[in-house]
């Protein structure tokens, strides 16, 4: 394959998944170890991604990848920082959850908590607490009201921040698509931006569900400073990102699932 052509594969995949292992593009490509290495010298030296152990990730992340992609993809990690993320919770608690793949799976590791009052914007998140029975018994589910995105199950706009604005919880968790040391917590969209922000203004605690692939990211539109951060859970791949000391030398606590 010629390098044109593997750089062309390399930045499409950094463009889905935020990052690309050297093992992969041996598999995908069907060239050397020392190629790999060699195009990955190239590409960083353009300004194209930044080389970690066992291969690259995206210098910023832009747009997000389609939802089908999101959902398929860390899928274990995601799962595991919701567990880590129900540690962090007690029951009879107030809280607000933005819509995403991870606070999705939140909301499958919720059933365990009882007396609880969650607000959320997303969709996915309100159908699945509300499918399990148990759950409705126990606990209250609000569906905030607003427009309705295309590009996302999930509402947004003036209507859904007035709705956040009545209400004073004690946690907020939510799925930002970079969070680095100078910019906080990231999204691309700004319609997104704006419910996570007004979700941080009203609660008390603010948690920060990323997977490793988002630590040390920034994407267009900041939303919550690191000061205004309680946690942020990851994985344990994040040990391995540079980002993840920026954020611990500013005081950010980490928990990892």
């Amino acid at each position: 394959m010629l390098q044109e052509a593997r750089f062309h594969r390399i930045k499409a995949l950094l463009t889905a998944h935020g990052e690309v292992s050297t093992e992969r593009l041996v598999r995908d490509l069907l060239v050397s170890r020392e190629t790999i290495r060699r195009d990955l010298q190239e590409l960083e030296t353009e300004g194209a991604l930044r080389r970690v152990h066992g291969g690259g990730v995206a210098l910023d992340i832009g747009g997000e990848a389609p939802l089908a992609v999101r959902q398929a993809s860390r899928a274990r990690e995601k799962k595991a920082i919701a567990r880590a993320a129900v540690r962090l919770l007690s029951p009879g608690q107030t809280l607000l959850i933005d819509a995403g793949t991870t606070t999705a799976q939140l909301a499958e590791e919720l059933s365990a908590l009882a007396g609880l009052t969650v607000i959320t914007n997303g969709l996915d998140v309100a159908r699945t607490l509300n499918r399990d029975e148990h759950f409705r018994k126990a606990n209250e589910v609000i569906l905030l009201g607003g427009r309705l995105l295309t590009e996302a199950p999930a509402t947004s706009g003036d209507l859904t921040i007035a709705e956040i604005q009545r209400y004073s919880a004690d946690v907020a968790l939510l799925s930002p698509v970079g969070i680095c040391a100078s910019h906080g917590a990231s999204s691309f969209e700004r319609s997104e931006a704006e419910v996570a922000r007004a979700m941080v203004a009203s609660a008390r605690r603010c948690v920060i569900l990323a997977d490793h692939s988002k630590i040390g990211q920034r994407s267009r539109i900041a939303y919550a400073s690191l000061a205004a951060i309680d946690t942020v859970v990851t994985d344990g791949g994040a040990r391995r990102q540079p980002g993840l000391d920026e954020l611990q030398k500013a005081g950010c606590a980490i928990a990892f699932a």
